[in-house]
This record gives C-alpha cells, structure tokens and sequence, in this order.
C-alpha cells in the first residue's frame, strides 16, 4: 500500500487491493485485477491525476533547487542529498500520485532541449540530472513502501500506465495546444497522444534511471510475459482496438492455451525474431550461392517474399515507436542498411525482367552481394547483444561516421583546387582516388604526380592534405574512439540495462501485423486491411483472432506448454531434497560441462535446493546457538544502552534516520545533550560540567588580565629606552615572559 499523505491531508484510498490473491483472482484470460468479459476498454484508474498541473509543479520546485552546474557524483553527494534531492523526494513523493515519475522524465526531456538552445547549457543538463535521480529515488520508495505481487503491479502502472501530458489541463490550455500541435501531433490524440514513462526514459536516455533495481524489476517482468499491457502507438498498419488490456499481472494456469496475446511477449517476440533472422540469411545464403541472373527461380521468389514480410515488419516496428526508440536498438542500423540494398536490387531486378537484359540483373545480383557485410554480423548482435564489444560498436560507429563526414566536408576544397589545377588532364575520380590513398597511408602516387597539376603548388596541397588527413585525422578519431569506449566500458551496468529496456520495450506491440509471421503478414495486410473498412470491429476482431490462432497453432501450443510447465511451474509439496525445484538461473543444462565434468560441480550443487523443512528445524533448535556469546557478557555488564544499540542494529533501517539529531550518540550522551533528560546521575553530570565552564571563564579571565600587564610592561620598557636615546630595544626571550608572568601572578 502506498504511504498516505501527511497530516492535514485528506486521506487516500490504498491504490491496489490487500486481500485479494493476484494468483487466484484473475479473469477468463489469466490477468490480475480481473475484469468483465464484455468490459472491453477499461476505464483509466488514473484519470484524475493532474499531470499538467504536476509537470509545471516540478518544473518550477528544480529551476528554484538548481542555479549553479553540478555533477551527478556533486547531486550525490550527502550535502546536496541532504538539502536539495531529500527534500524534493520527500515533497513529490508524499503527493501520493503515480504520475509523479512520468512527470519528471518529461521534465528532463525538456531539459535537455533547452540546453542545446539556451545560454545557460551546463546548468539546464543539472537539472536534466535532477529530474532522472528525482525519478529513480522516487520509484525506489514505492518499490520499498509496496512489496509482493502487488508491488510490482503498481510499479508496472507507473512504468507503463501511459499519460497525457495535458491531462486535466485547463480548458484554454488544450485549445491553445491543439492549435499549436504539428500535424502529427494532431494525429495523436486521445489515447494515442499518451506515452508511458518508460518510453520517456529511453528517449531522454536516462541511463541511471533504467539501470535501477525498481526499474529493471518491471522491465524483466515485461521481457517475461509477468506484466501485460496493451501500449500505445504512433500510427498502426493493421489496427485492432476493439479489446484494450489495461496493465494487468499474468497467470498462465488460469489462461486459455492458444492465447494469442502471448505471441507479442518480448520474451517470445525476440525469439521468434531471431528464427525469423535466421530463416532470412538461409534463403540470402541459398541465393548467392546459386545466383544465376539469366534466370528467375523459386528459391529467389521465396527470399524475395520472405525478406519483404521482414522488412514489413521493420517498418511497422518503426510506426509503433517512432523513430527515435527505434534507433536505439542496437541492430537498427543494419537493418536500415539491408533495406536500401535490397530495394536498389529489387528495382534492378524489375527492371532487368522488364526489358529482357541481363546488365541489369548482373548489377541486381552485385548490389544483393553487398548484403553479406550486413546480415552475417546482425545475427551476432542478436545471440550476443548484452556484449561490451556491440554495445561500444554501436556508439563508435556513430562517432566514426559523423567524424568522416566532416573530414570529406572539410577536404572537399582540396579536390576542387586539384581538380581546377589539373585542368582537365586528370579526372576528379582518378584525384579522389589518389587523395584517399594518401588519406589512409596505402600509397603515395598522389604525391608523386602532384607536379603534374602544378611545379609549385600541386605538391604543397598534397602535403598538407597528408599531414591533414593521415595524421591530425586519424590521430583525432583514435582519440575520440577511445574515449567514447572508455566511457562506455565505464558505465558497461548502465548500458547492458539500457539496451535491454529498449528492446522489452520494443517487443509490446499493439499493432495485430506483429501476430502474423512473415512471410504471413503480406497476406494479412492484402487480405485484412480491405476488411477492417467493411466490416465491424466485433466482427474484425473475431476474424482477426481466429487467423492469428489457425496460422499459429503450433507455436501457441508451444508456448502455452512451456509456460505451465517450465517457466511458471505449478506449486506442489516435495518429501525429500532431490524433490526440490531449483532456482531460476541455475537449473542444469546439457551444456553446463562445467558441473558434469568438474570434480567441484557438488560445491554449487548443494545450494541449488532448498534444504528441508526438519533440517530447518534442526538448525534453529541448536543447542550451540542458544549458548552465552562474547556479545551477551557484554551486554550484561554495560547494561541496556548496549542492548538497544544491538537491537537498533537488527533493526530494519530508514534512510530518514540519517537526518535526526544526535542519531549515532550512546544513549547516556543523548541524555546529557537533551535537555529534557532529568535523571539524578545526569543532573550531577550536568552539575559538574557548568562547574567546570565557570572555571574555564574565571581563567581565560586571569590570561586576559596576564596580557594586558605584559602589554603595559613592554610598552614602559620602549619608553625608557627612548629617553636614554639608545634607540634599541632588547627582544624579549621565552624566559623573560616567564619569569615576569610567574612574579606578576604570584602576587
């Protein structure tokens, strides 16, 4: 349950059910909180927030908190916590509302726009910081306030209940925005206009946020099927709104067999995608070796089908996120790659058939060629995509690329002076060609020939070019590329963690194409699309499950299987250790030579069960436990103060206890420093220590006294120096000022 407000405040409903088993109480398709059969869009549970009003609250408590530029290292740091981040924690999160998180992320993603485009850069990125460590604290809490089963479902509802930024805004505020929106803003309305907070987290990258334990916490139950939700999106090929599933807890026992909403489990979507992936290099493989351009087969008809039911659903991918969540992904680059190759062959090929020449199938099948770079790699990146080696890839080829653009941008001039002087006896080509020779230290005939553009000026613009080029260049580009690895290596936790919310996230899909299996989706669009404009949407539903179910058939009962028997066993009581199941994670495999084959492999086996239930009670009945310890003698003999320290230390602990006064002191010097404390062995201690100041006072009183008599002394000693007209003046030693004190004191 969900901590109340602070006193004064009206009191709040608990946000989720006690006394209901998410186990048991589920509805006819296996979902926690159950809901009727004819209840098909549920009413949103969070409509009342107001998340307008909660944006520009948090917007303006950080621009207030935050005027200086600071790090998130300096945001951590205890003074900081203590003044700015607890505070604000404490303030949001005492509003009881779970927008709260939604409302941050937008506020960093605002953020970090005005930084790009405001004078005041670095302090706008501390305040982006803010908004994401605001967010993970605020998250931890309600993972901390909200255990168990029902935990999750309420952090699930924060994650991914979607929002719309201009909910319960005032009435002028929307008729201003709707004049405001773009068109495609226009276009998402209503509930296509709400985007849940995880999808805000990846846009505005906030790392630290998504690499948190409450936050993976959700996005593991997401990948595995736990959590189920119908999400938003930005454009639909096939849509299919006539059933909403509002964010709900899974239970496959209680589900039907051929469910087909398991098909869009991230879980079960990555893996189909790779089956898809490999399916697609077979065929690309199976053509190249083949290839034959005076003929069209069946093997390149097939792959030509296939890979345009792939790249549908691509494109599709690309619709229901945008473009922005998509290129986040760690393969999207390859698959934008492949496209544009296969379209420039497909072209070819069409237009090789159509005017019956064979130049122009031998450039398609050239061109197809090409696609080998590409798809070979790709599957590494889907079997390994948690490697630091693809993770770093990704963002070094992006460095790499944007780095050479503008190196040819900014050496461009020297192919056109080159080009100018050569005056037409040597092509821009033949000059590129020898200009990237020389770029790249394979060959130096460019400098070589350079005297045939001019005597003079040819070889000084190829030398610089080569000092420019081989040398600045490359030696720039090692540089960033090592610090854009080092970075990432850095923060490899936070990377891994933020590939793998892309990809969960990715893998919800809404759009009723994804159920539908290339080569399969082709005629799902040709077939179905027409209908969804004649038909009912009770009647397009219908339809559209029952071709999901028979085209599926084999892999819903494959995944109904698997997911009863293995991946949510069902309870059931075990007599000796062997019976036992084993943790997830360390159940043995096949492949696991390393317990099969290891004279160690016992060490890790005795802690994959559970011990039994009377070797349990042996334990807690030990007699040896139960002995006097060395702790106990000592809380015997100094008595309670220590006790409760012991007990305070068993004790669960609270992060607010870190702020309250005397928090690390014995009880017996709380005591002395409170002055409610009125004891009679702390009256006498207090007695003593007034005692003790007096008698500090009366001798920093007789110093004071000492130096002024010293003072005086000298200054009589100068004067009489003065009148004998000596002029000089004996420095006084540390033995004089003692012995004059001493006598002055004495009497």
């Amino acid at each position: 349950m969900v901590r109340p407000a602070p006193s004064g405040a009206a009191e709040t409903q608990p946000l989720l059910p006690l006394d209901i088993d998410p186990e048991e109480e589920v509805d006819q398709d296996g979902c926690f909180p159950p809901h009727n059969v004819h209840d098909l869009c549920p009413a949103n549970p969070h409509a009342h927030l107001p998340v307008y009003t909660t944006i520009h609250r948090i917007r303006k408590d950080v621009i207030q908190a935050i005027d200086d530029p600071y790090g998130i290292e300096q945001l951590r740091d205890p003074r900081m916590n203590i003044s700015v981040v607890r505070p604000l924690v404490d303030k949001l999160y005492e509003l009881n509302d779970v927008s709260i998180v939604y409302c941050l992320l937008v506020n960093r993603v605002k953020f970090q726009r005005e930084q790009q485009t405001s004078h005041l850069q670095s302090v706008c990125a501390t305040r982006a910081l803010l908004c994401e460590l605001l967010a993970s604290r605020i998250l931890r809490r309600f993972n901390e306030d909200n255990p168990g089963a029902q935990g999750l479902l309420l952090l699930a509802h924060i994650l991914v209940g979607a929002f719309d930024p201009f909910q319960n805004a005032p009435a002028e505020v929307l008729e201003q925005s709707s004049h405001d929106l773009s068109w495609a803003g226009q276009q998402r309305m209503g509930n296509k206009r709400k985007i849940p907070a995880l999808e805000m987290a990846i846009i505005s990258e906030s790392k630290l946020f998504l690499s948190s334990s409450a936050c993976q916490k959700v996005v593991n139950a997401i990948y595995e099927g736990r959590v189920v939700y119908t999400p938003t999106s930005f454009l639909n090929i096939l849509p299919d709104h006539y059933k909403q599933k509002p964010v709900s807890l899974y239970n496959p026992r209680k589900a039907p067999l051929f469910n087909q909403y398991r098909l869009i489990v991230p879980r079960t979507r990555n893996l189909l995608d790779v089956c898809q992936f490999i399916i697609l290099l077979a065929l690309f493989l199976a053509v190249m070796t083949d290839r034959d351009p005076s003929k069209f087969g069946i093997l390149e008809l097939v792959f030509i089908i296939f890979t345009i039911g792939f790249l549908l659903d691509i494109f599709a991918t690309i619709l229901e996120h945008g473009w922005d969540v998509y290129t986040q992904n760690l393969w999207s680059f390859l698959d934008a790659t492949f496209a544009a190759i296969f379209g420039v062959y497909l072209v070819l090929r069409i237009h090789g058939w159509r005017v019956g020449s064979l130049e122009p199938a031998q450039q398609a099948m050239d061109v197809l060629a090409m696609g080998a770079p590409v798809l070979v790699p790709r599957l590494a990146f889907n079997l390994m995509s948690e490697n630091m080696l693809f993770v770093s890839l990704r963002a070094m080829m992006r460095d790499f690329t944007i780095l050479t653009v503008l190196a040819v941008w900014c050496f461009a001039g020297f192919l056109l002076s080159m080009v100018w002087l050569a005056d037409g006896d040597h092509t821009p080509i033949t000059i590129s060609k020898w200009m990237l020779w020389v770029w790249f230290g394979l060959d130096g005939t460019g400098i070589q020939r350079s005297v045939e553009f001019h005597w003079l000026l040819g070889p000084m613009l190829m030398v610089a070019f080569a000092f420019l080029g081989n040398t600045l260049f490359l030696t720039i580009l090692v540089s960033m590329l090592s610090t854009t690895f080092a970075t990432i290596v850095a923060n490899a936790n936070a990377e891994i963690q933020f590939r793998r919310a892309v990809l969960t996230l990715e893998g919800v899909k809404s759009d009723a194409i994804f159920s539908y299996q290339p080569p399969f989706n082709i005629l799902a669009l040709l077939i179905l699309l027409p209908l969804k404009f004649v038909l009912t949407p009770r009647w397009f539903h219908k339809i559209n499950v029952a071709a999901v179910r028979t085209l599926n058939a084999p892999f819903l009962l494959i995944i109904g299987i698997v997911e009863r028997r293995i991946l949510w066993p069902k309870p059931r009581r075990f007599r000796n250790a062997e019976e036992l199941p084993k943790p997830p994670g360390v159940r043995s495999r096949p492949w696991d030579f390393s317990r099969g084959f290891s004279m160690h492999g016992d060490i890790q086996a005795v802690f994959d069960t559970e011990p039994p239930q009377s070797v349990e009670d042996e334990i807690a009945n030990d007699d040896d436990l139960n002995h006097p310890t060395l702790e106990d003698e000592y809380v015997r003999q100094f008595g309670r103060d220590v006790e409760g320290e012991r007990r305070k230390k068993t004790a669960p602990k609270d992060r607010r206890d870190s702020v309250a006064p005397f928090a690390g002191l014995p009880q017996r010097l709380r005591d002395l420093i409170s002055p409610e404390s009125e004891d009679e062995n702390t009256e006498d201690v207090k007695n003593r220590l007034e005692a003790l100041e007096k008698s500090t006072l009366r001798i920093e009183g007789l110093l004071g006294r000492l130096c002024a008599d010293l003072d005086d002394g000298l200054g009589k000693r100068e004067r009489d120096s003065d009148e004998e007209g000596n002029g000089y003046v004996e420095p006084s030693t540390l033995s004089d000022f003692d012995t004059t004190g001493t006598g002055e004191t004495n009497d």
